[in-house]
């Protein structure tokens, strides 16, 4: 779906965050600095694979979590997991991440491995009353 300005909605797909980034792990700070360097660069890379581009502006960055079972999970903790691979996304459509509008879904669809489906669109300002 495109807006006014002619920009497509886009869609990847990104692999599950690993468990050492959950705000609830408890591991070493170099094994979980080690852990978000790698998803940084897998999201970067597939994000880039994908030729996702950006637009001029705020960009509402829809994250659809679908876990690897069926265990109950926090949103908040899926979006402080997602952070290195929100970081990767922000690299490789060169731009600063502080343009995301985040919106969390977590799907009661099962995947195997899990993963995380991002969309990127235009956000559109709308006026509080």
């Amino acid at each position: 779906m495109s807006d006014k300005a002619g920009f497509e909605a886009q869609t990847v797909l990104l692999p599950w965050p690993p468990k050492e980034l959950s705000p609830n792990a408890r591991g070493h700070w170099a094994k979980r600095s080690r852990a978000a360097k790698a998803y940084r660069m897998q999201c970067f890379l597939l994000a880039r694979k994908a030729g996702l581009v950006a637009p001029i502006g705020r960009l509402l960055l829809s994250l659809e979590f679908l876990p690897p079972t069926a265990r109950r999970r926090d949103d908040d903790n899926l979006l402080a997991s997602f952070k290195a691979g929100r970081d990767g996304l922000a690299d490789a459509l060169r731009i600063d991440d502080s343009v995301f509008v985040s919106q969390v879904q977590l799907s009661k669809q099962v995947h195997p491995g899990g993963v995380v489906r991002v969309r990127i669109s235009r956000f559109a300002e709308v006026a509080a009353s």
